[in-house]
């Protein structure tokens, strides 16, 4: 695919795989004219449970990036070559010295409100600017593809492992799923967020989606609750990159077409909280039951009595830990 693109000539680049990823092959590829990375979906997940998607989601994928980088330079690496016959596009990549992971920042202890501001601010800007655009949306005909990878192993999946919680779970799935307003990255987590010298730049879009904003935001923030459980001393300061990345993001779509965003993800939040514990992908770093237990209550109460506002959330959950 490189050579096909152009990138590599007749040279044998030194390869190896990058680890961490679950819905794709990573590779970084030692070329002549630099390091690249080269990125192939992969039909089955690799997770305990049977967890597959379409792997032409890859395509979906390098479109995103391309119209989030435009929309927000640097927001995203730039993609070098697209292959769709093979399912693989080759990007950019950013040296880990330069550009560490978020979620390793978080889990260092080291919670930035500052850079959460920004995470909230750039995701705004995508979404304000793609809002109500048709022909973004036509791109992006990908709603069987969202439902495969997010919301039925999220949503739905907990819906079956809490029956008394299914009747709020799944109609959570179906709002999500039938509200197209945006353009959706699907899977703005910490681990695909790197902490570049330039602010926040946002990795794996597979979920990419003409969609609910709301997703986004409430996916992200769901990441900083979690934390607390992780790091407990270190939670004061996820609480305040919660705020702070939440107000960010309300000050960009305050005045603009998009609406409700912050209610529906209030009322979505606490889905996805409850689905890192008993969804098909539970976070590796909760393995205490009396903190799974902790996430459960919390996360019922929300379920049962919903809330309009994060800020109510996030105090919901203050009161657990």
């Amino acid at each position: 695919m490189l050579r096909r693109a152009g990138l590599a000539a007749d040279e044998t680049p030194d390869s190896r795989e990058l680890t961490g990823g679950v819905a794709s092959d990573i590779w970084r590829f030692d070329l002549g004219r630099g390091p690249v990375c080269v990125k192939r979906a992969r039909a089955k997940l690799k997770v305990a449970q049977d967890w597959r998607a379409p792997v032409e989601r890859n395509a979906y994928e390098a479109a995103w990036l391309e119209i989030a980088g435009g929309i927000v330079p640097g927001a995203a690496p730039k993609v070098l070559a697209h292959d769709p016959g093979a399912g693989m596009f080759a990007m950019e990549y950013l040296d880990p010295g330069q550009y560490p992971s978020w979620k390793d920042e978080l889990l260092a202890g080291r919670a930035d409100a500052d850079f959460a501001a920004r995470v909230g601010n750039r995701i705004a800007q995508i979404h304000a600017a793609t809002a109500a655009d048709d022909t973004i949306a036509a791109q992006f005909p990908t709603d069987a593809i969202f439902h495969a990878i997010r919301l039925a192993p999220y949503l739905e999946a907990t819906a079956a492992a809490h029956p008394e919680l299914a009747a709020a779970l799944i109609d959570l799935s179906r709002v999500t799923g039938t509200t197209h307003a945006a353009l959706v990255h699907g899977d703005v987590s910490p681990k695909n967020i790197l902490a570049g010298p330039d602010g926040p730049v946002f990795l794996d879009a597979e979920c990419a989606w003409y969609g609910d904003p709301a997703f986004d935001l409430a996916f992200c923030l769901n990441h900083l609750l979690l934390k607390c459980l992780a790091l407990p001393e270190a939670a004061p300061g996820y609480l305040e990159c919660f705020d702070a990345l939440a107000g960010a993001y309300g000050e960009i779509v305050a005045n603009g077409p998009l609406v409700d965003v912050e209610a529906r993800a209030a009322r979505l939040l606490p889905g996805l909280f409850l689905a890192r514990i008993d969804g098909k992908s539970p976070v590796e770093y909760i393995t205490d039951e009396a903190d799974r237990e902790k996430v459960r209550r919390a996360a019922g109460k929300l379920l049962s009595d919903p809330v309009s506002r994060l800020g109510d959330v996030r105090r919901a959950w203050a009161d657990e830990l």
